[in-house]
């Protein structure tokens, strides 16, 4: 298991305490969110007759996170990412398909890829049993929801709040707040934000005032100026950092 790392602290200097409610993000927190698009993009592809390669692949990637990192920042509304991602592909690559049915066989694959990261399904049966688990995500809510059922997160997860069905993405505070009101009982200084994302997780959680836990697995450098509650390398490391352990 790997260390805890307490922002501003060092470690030992800061007393644990007992979270309730956990926000979990989905993508590249719970689940494998590269293998899913590596594959989904194999697919659509190949039923327009394209075969990608690993190089196409990595250059989708790259674009569909600019745009995502677009639809953060209020610059690109959701429906028009689903298709504009596919048009800035085919561009890059000269290749002529009708984009549109390219991005609904896209979605519609990946819908199907519910790939969880090393260690997710055993740390939220542990703390399912003593905190409330959510998820948070700002992706597709077809998508997300199509995932999720085939997933054995099912009857862990209390509920999910994806920012299509709420109106409003990660980090806007509107986004936050949303959440906080369809949450039982909900007091922020008894919730922890996880996530990979500084800029809508993470972010998101620090605007909201709600404590927030960074899910760093590649040993990324933050900010000076983001104040973070806690960085972690493993999701393992989640169990007594929640449960005070």
């Amino acid at each position: 298991m790997g260390k805890i790392r307490y922002n501003g602290e060092k470690e030992g200097d800061k007393t644990l305490k007992q979270y309730e409610i956990l926000l979990l993000d989905a993508d590249e927190t719970l689940f494998d969110f590269p293998r899913a698009e590596s594959e989904a993009v194999c697919d659509a592809l190949r039923g327009m007759g394209v075969t990608a390669d690993t190089e196409m692949i990595a250059t989708y990637s790259r674009i569909n996170d600019g745009f995502w990192k677009m639809l953060e920042r209020g610059e690109i509304g959701k429906e028009e990412l689903r298709v504009a991602r596919f048009e800035a592909f085919c561009r890059h690559y000269g290749i002529v398909l009708d984009v549109a049915r390219l991005a609904l066989a896209y979605t519609d694959a990946l819908a199907t890829k519910c790939y969880l990261l090393p260690g997710a399904l055993e740390v939220c049966r542990t703390l399912a049993a003593h905190t409330d688990l959510y998820i948070i995500t700002n992706g597709i809510a077809s998508v997300q929801r199509g995932r999720f059922s085939r997933s054995p997160l099912q009857g862990l997860i209390k509920d999910l709040f994806i920012s299509e069905e709420i109106g409003a993405e990660k980090p806007s505070k509107v986004y936050f707040d949303t959440v906080a009101a369809r949450i039982p009982h909900f007091e922020a200084e008894k919730a922890l934000i996880v996530g990979d994302s500084l800029t809508s997780d993470i972010r998101g959680g620090i605007n909201a005032g709600i404590d927030t836990c960074w899910f760093n697995r590649k040993g990324k450098v933050a900010p000076d100026d983001m104040p973070i509650t806690y960085t972690i390398r493993t999701l393992e490391e989640l169990v007594p950092l929640v449960l005070g352990a």
